[in-house]
């Protein structure tokens, strides 16, 4: 059975496209089979990095155009497919797997689904977090990620009761993130770099690529005691 992965957060800005270029590398490094789908119009940039391999998707509220997401499915028959989430699109996300009975569908194509719930650990992408488990309780499984590189302190995540309870009840895994360092991250982001081509970069003294190895490191062993790609 492959998966769809959705990389997901709905607000702009709290580390998706990070998460998914790292989650890219980590395919890529493990010979792992995958599609990576980009669907954020506005700011294309996990294409625009891995440009070579990404595919393109549109989710969209208007039903006209609602069929532009559907080759996500029809690729995951074949193999796991990486989407990257524009922000806000939790609405047409839903409609667009609602509407075609994707999860019955998936039962008998051999797909499943899957969220990694990118959080900056404050109140709306909390809450945010919640909406999107409660709209589909069981049917997709969560992971929530907290973004260590804008959030270090998640002691107020642990102490509220009902992220908590919600956690519980349909089993939610979490894992930390891990923060990028400041001078690398800009540079890679600036040069529109894949990691692979970071870890190589004669413009990175040895510290500094270790510290992209280092990041690497941590971030795989993330993914990995989340349930990793398959």
């Amino acid at each position: 059975m492959a998966t769809i992965y959705f990389i997901d957060g709905e607000k702009g800005g709290v580390g998706k496209s990070l998460f998914t270029r790292t989650m890219i590398q980590y395919c890529l490094d493990k010979n792992l089979p995958f599609v990576p789908v980009e669907t954020d119009r506005s700011n294309p940039d996990v294409a625009g990095v891995y440009k070579g391999i990404c595919q393109y998707a549109v989710f969209t509220e208007n039903e006209r155009q609602s069929d532009k997401a559907d080759k996500i499915f029809e690729m995951a028959i074949d193999k796991p497919v990486i989407v990257n989430l524009a922000a806000q699109t939790h609405r047409a996300v839903k409609d667009w797997i609602s509407r075609n009975q994707l999860i019955e569908l998936g039962h008998s194509q051999g797909v499943s689904f899957c969220k990694w719930f990118v959080s900056t650990g404050g109140y709306d992408s909390l809450n945010l977090f919640i909406q999107s488990v409660n709209s589909y309780g069981n049917k997709i499984p969560h992971i929530f990620v907290r973004n260590l590189g804008l959030c270090d302190d998640w002691e107020h995540v642990e102490e509220d009761s009902a992220i908590q309870k919600l956690i519980k009840k349909y089993k939610i895994k979490s894992i930390d993130f891990p923060k990028l360092a400041y001078k690398e991250r800009n540079i890679i982001d600036q040069k529109r770099l894949t990691f692979a081509e970071a870890r190589e970069y004669k413009e990175f003294g040895v510290i500094s690529k270790q510290r992209v190895v280092n990041f690497l490191k941590a971030a795989y062993a993330a993914f990995d005691s989340g349930g990793g790609v398959a």
